[in-house]
């Protein structure tokens, strides 16, 4: 599941209280400062290196990533609310090809989670995951559950915010899963996605004028969100996070550059979105559960992580992690390259849709090349815990 971390909006948090970092047998960890990512005392092979270029590149990249994922919600939004405005097959689809094309762009800013950054504070508004689908709207069996249903809740941003995860973490109101679940209804096919009808949005009854309120307020605050964190990582603004960034030690930053991708890769995915719903074979452990597109969730989040060690982005190449293994440590960045490569090739021909194959038995092929990127992913996180060592950092990994 998708954790709400408790975080701070200073650069200083770390996920130290919620996992063990990785680092070898003869290092004592630094205890006294449980928001430091600087590897102390350092390895006597440890890379030294002016790393303001690769932080600013970094910075650039999130700022770049935050904005394509801003625009593509808005236009999300605006589908929304062409459907809202004339309820048909037509539009219904059209709204759900615009949320399954907007979020590429959101996936692969996931890599910058996990250390304490503008987008720990508000994740939980934004992609918190599993959904209890009655909490929201009527269910099979269930036909007057949810906010959607009770009369007596007003359907406002500030009332679906206070309820959000209040209660129960399942209890998911907004955010990406809230609006797929909206546009697609329940998955209660074994072959295909959801099958809401668009009558569901066909103003003159009080549920579906309150369904429509609902989808709509949902899918401005998704667009909202996004947005207000595009400032956030402006380096020239005083009080920005981006302007802390770059102000705080350099290992302080590089330290978090690589827990938001190693934390994604060892943790987020290998564990919550992809072993566990091979072990339980349960399409309620499915990501992207309702428009069955959770293989993009996997695509596009090892992309992310791709991105912050190359520094290229599929538009802009920049200084990423990689720039800095050359020479004496080309190998080790050679070997997290290979195993890059490796997980990507894997991860493409894992099986679509996703709950097909969490519906195959214990060892069939399918079962067994998403065991197979477990591994890879594993792999990769064990390697990036010899980056993190050989630049003087703590690498945060699940074991």
């Amino acid at each position: 599941m998708i954790t709400k971390l408790s975080t701070s909006t200073a650069i200083g948090l770390s996920l130290l209280a919620l996992i063990s970092y990785a680092e070898p047998n003869d290092v004592k960890a630094a205890t006294d400062d449980a928001t430091s990512f600087i590897l102390k005392p350092e390895l006597p092979n440890t890379l030294h290196a002016d790393f303001a270029p690769q932080i600013d590149a970094y910075i650039a990249l999130v700022t770049a990533s935050y904005e394509r994922s801003a625009a593509s919600a808005k236009l999300l939004q605006g589908a929304v609310e062409t459907f809202l405005a004339n309820p048909s097959d037509e539009t219904l689809g059209a709204a759900r090809i615009a949320w399954v094309k907007a979020r590429p762009d959101y996936l692969k800013t996931e890599a910058f989670r996990f250390y304490g950054s503008p987008i720990d504070d508000v994740e939980g508004n934004i992609n918190a995951w599993p959904v209890n689908e009655a909490f929201i709207d009527y269910v099979e069996g269930k036909p007057e559950s949810g906010v959607v249903n009770t009369a007596t809740v007003e359907i406002t941003e500030k009332t679906l915010k206070e309820m959000n995860q209040q209660k129960d973490e399942a209890d998911v109101g907004i955010g990406w899963h809230a609006i797929e679940f909206l546009l697609w209804g329940q998955d209660l096919s074994a072959t295909g996605p959801g099958n809401r009808p668009y009558t569901d949005y066909v103003a003159g009854t009080a549920n579906t004028d309150r369904r429509r309120a609902y989808l709509s307020t949902t899918t401005k605050m998704l667009a909202d969100e996004l947005q207000a964190l595009v400032p956030q990582w402006n380096p020239t603004t005083a009080d920005s996070y981006a302007a802390k960034f770059k102000q705080a030690p350099q290992l302080e930053a590089i330290g978090r550059m690589m827990a938001g991708i190693a934390f994604l890769t060892s943790h987020e995915f290998k564990s919550d979105r992809l072993a566990v719903g091979l072990d339980s074979g349960d399409q309620e452990d499915e990501h992207s559960c309702f428009s069955d597109t959770t293989k993009q969730d996997y695509i596009y989040d090892f992309a992310g992580v791709k991105q912050v060690w190359t520094g290229e982005d599929g538009t802009t190449t920049r200084l990423g992690l990689r720039s800095l293994f050359t020479g004496d440590y080309a190998a080790l960045g050679a070997k997290l390259d290979a195993a890059i490569a490796k997980t990507e090739t894997n991860v493409a021909a894992l099986g679509d849709p996703w709950d097909q194959v969490l519906a195959t038995p214990a060892g069939s092929p399918e079962k067994l090349a998403g065991e197979e990127v477990v591994k890879n992913l594993e792999e990769v996180g064990n390697i990036m815990i010899e980056v993190g060592n050989t630049l003087g950092v703590k690498v945060l990994v699940a074991k």
